[in-house]
């Protein structure tokens, strides 16, 4: 048996796996965010350990014996957040996460502290990464930062909680801005930048590795005679690559959840970051990957249906076998947006509007800049040396079959549609755990999810969004704030 803990923003989840990777049981936690001012974003670590109590205590009332029986523990987690302890290993202020934004001048100023920063962590400073969060407190609360002792991520903060371990992985050391992701190590130069040094990180591991073993009187509590050791892990992304078998060079996914991501695994480091594409270690050993995002996807379908009053569900049934001769375009910047732009202050728009236009047209036309937001994503990758020529689907946009006939058509690329969609990240790290505990080759265990229907592009869809693509892009200068300065 095999025990899946994913540590999300809103909720813990956590799964028992035995041999065969059939999911046992499954359990979750909610979770609270604080936003005590404008742009902040936190929560309190002891949330996320009591959380994910609660969680394992339900799998034991459910399935006593079989937790008794685990074998080994992975932990996947939301990425970026800073968890700062004192020498004694106590928490210092509240977590700041990943979609905290108020570091934004720290970003300019990492920047210019490490001219090199963009080369050697392979992506652009923002300020939801780690880094710039440091650089905030120790401007603006000198006395906790004078206090720090080590940074933690959320799942490694974890860790140290059940093991008494300070270890991370590396695909979510990837996210802090503080590693050479080339070379699977800290920099000390980023490290320098923020006034920190290597004394304040984690012991870095591999994803599928040992990283410590569950204390004894947890173990003790759950029923289990031997102590579980603890995997690396991954970050959010990555675990739930590798619950897909989304783990050889060339695999690619698309994710149509709250946001958009476009996932391609890669043999060796490929950033650029001038187009916001995130270049991050994989959780195993020899890859590495890159990402797209476009941070509205599902989003901006659930914002058009709560303007029209109307549920998802029934906008999307009531859509034609194909778009109406006069679709507006949608630019889906709700929230600013990530690939390729980079830009957190532009907002989106509806263009080209007429008379005509009615709630199908604007509905097919939020489908449809969704999907040319993912095609800047595909088309960034590429320049970053990453030609996809296939991808599979998850996420709740994925149960649309029309949303795929139309992403498929605008990317030129054959769409899979998956038996049950995803698992997520608890399952892929279990997958992990499973590693750590028996050395087996990842080929033999990440085994991607059954595919169950391969959608083409249509040729006549294909060339009909082309000029309509061009049309989107040249919309972008006129709404960037920053464009326009």
């Amino acid at each position: 048996m095999y025990l899946g803990i994913d540590l999300g923003t809103s909720s813990v989840k956590a799964i028992l796996v035995d041999d065969a990777q059939a999911v046992l049981a499954s359990a979750s936690q909610s979770l609270e965010v604080q936003r005590p001012a404008p742009g902040w974003s936190e929560q309190d670590p002891e949330a996320w350990l009591a959380a994910m109590m609660r969680a394992i205590d339900a799998l034991a009332a459910e399935r006593p014996r079989e937790l008794a029986a685990t074998r080994a523990i992975g932990l996947s987690g939301q990425m970026h957040g800073a968890v700062l302890l004192d020498r004694h290993g106590a928490v210092l202020r509240p977590c700041m996460l990943w979609n905290d934004t108020r570091a934004t001048t720290e970003c300019r100023e990492l920047e210019q502290a490490f001219p090199s920063l963009q080369a050697v962590t392979g992506n652009p400073p923002m300020p939801g990464f780690t880094a710039p969060k440091l650089l905030w407190v120790r401007r603006h609360e000198p006395d906790v930062f004078a206090r720090v002792a080590t940074v933690l991520l959320p799942k490694a903060w974890i860790r140290f909680r059940i093991t008494g371990e300070r270890i991370e992985e590396m695909s979510d050391a990837s996210g802090t801005l503080w590693l050479d992701v080339g070379r699977r190590d800290w920099s000390d130069a980023a490290l320098a930048a923020t006034g920190l040094s290597r004394a304040a990180m984690p012991q870095l591991v591999e994803g599928g590795a040992p990283a410590g073993r569950l204390h004894p009187d947890l173990a003790a509590r759950w029923g289990m005679t031997n102590a579980p050791i603890l995997a690396g892990g991954a970050g959010d992304n990555a675990a739930g690559a590798v619950g897909l078998g989304a783990t050889r060079p060339g695999s690619a996914f698309i994710s149509l959840g709250t946001s958009g991501v476009l996932w391609a695994t890669t043999d060796r480091f490929r950033p650029n970051p001038d187009e916001a594409v995130h270049a991050f270690c994989h959780a195993l050993p020899g890859l590495w990957h890159q990402m797209g995002v476009t941070l509205s996807a599902a989003a901006s379908l659930a914002w058009w249906a709560g303007v029209c009053g109307h549920n998802e569900a029934a906008l999307l049934t009531e859509l034609g076998p194909a778009p109406p001769s006069s679709v507006p375009i949608f630019l889906p910047y709700l929230s600013g947006e990530r690939t390729p732009h980079n830009d957190g202050e532009v907002r989106g728009a509806f263009a080209e509007l007429s008379h005509d236009t009615d709630r199908v047209a604007m509905s097919w036309a939020v489908l449809e800049g969704v999907a040319f937001s993912m095609r800047d994503c595909l088309d960034a990758l590429a320049r970053a040396g990453t030609r996809i020529i296939e991808a599979d689907v998850i996420g709740g946009g994925s149960r649309s079959r029309t949303w795929i006939l139309l992403l498929a058509a605008v990317l030129g690329i054959p769409l899979h549609r998956l038996a049950g969609g995803e698992q997520g990240g608890a399952f892929g790290a279990a997958r992990l755990a499973r590693l750590a505990r028996t050395g087996e080759d990842p080929d033999a265990v990440c085994l991607p999810p059954q595919r169950v229907e391969t959608i083409q592009p249509d040729a006549a869809w294909t060339d009909a969004t082309q000029a309509r693509l061009r049309r989107y892009r040249e919309l972008y200068p006129a709404l960037s704030r920053t464009r326009s300065r």
